[in-house]
């Protein structure tokens, strides 16, 4: 059953990539290009994309405000969520979304700073806490909330199912839209767990050297006052 079928393939169609895993970027960049479809993107991906000839607009231009600090804020955007949590056909959403220009993005093609894989090779808190992805993980929920009429996409072993239904039917299906939101509920969810199970590992780490320090303290003090008892 075709239930509210993506946008994808109707008039004004937007998709955001912003990958860290950048495989087969260039296929899907192009696919959709020759399907007509507007590309917003972000830092690496946009520059990669515009290497192979692909057309981009960066999401800075797009809401009208800059990246900044050192990257953490890009996507975090009323224009940006508002197109992916716009209901279509609600009259209110879409009076919001004129008023405000915001347009709806259709397919969001994203995945998360590999933070499991930086906490394992042993990097430092600091680095540690700057791959936490915070704006990656609000794009996939706000997608996978609206999955009736956007898809999303979380990892690459996906693209051959996205590219199979827009090849065959020129959309995406209603169950495909909401198998892959079922999956992006399922990596947010793991990746918030290992973020936590990291965090409190952190914190049992410094009770563990603040006792330490205490035991090695005690103990130092002891031996200093058995030797001061010495001959009495």
């Amino acid at each position: 059953a075709r239930v509210m079928a993506s946008c994808i393939e109707s008039q004004n169609r937007t998709a955001l990539i912003s990958v860290s895993d950048k495989s087969r970027l260039v296929e899907i960049g192009k696919f959709l290009s020759v399907k007509g479809v507007s590309i917003l993107s972000t830092g690496g991906t946009a520059k990669r994309l515009r290497e192979e000839g692909i057309a981009v607009t960066d999401v800075s231009e797009y809401t009208g405000f800059p990246e900044m600090m050192n990257g953490r804020v890009k996507s975090l955007h009323p224009r940006i969520h508002g197109g992916l949590l716009g209901v279509r056909g609600n009259s209110t959403h879409e009076g919001d979304m004129k008023e405000s220009g915001v347009l709806p993005i259709d397919l969001v093609i994203v995945n998360l700073y590999p933070f499991e894989k930086t906490a394992e090779s042993g990097k430092d808190f600091s680095t540690c806490i700057e791959n936490i992805d915070i704006g990656g993980p609000s794009m996939l929920r706000s997608a996978a909330k609206n999955h009736r009429s956007v898809a999303v996409v979380t990892k690459v072993e996906q693209y051959d199912d996205l590219l199979h239904e827009m090849k065959e039917s020129g959309e995406t299906s209603y169950e495909l839209r909401k198998r892959f939101a079922s999956e992006a509920f399922e990596l947010t969810a793991t990746y918030d767990s290992v973020i936590s199970t990291w965090f409190s590992s952190q914190n049992k780490a410094v009770i563990f050297k603040q006792k330490r320090k205490k035991y090695r303290t005690d103990v130092d003090r002891s031996s200093r006052d058995c030797q001061g008892t010495q001959g009495i």
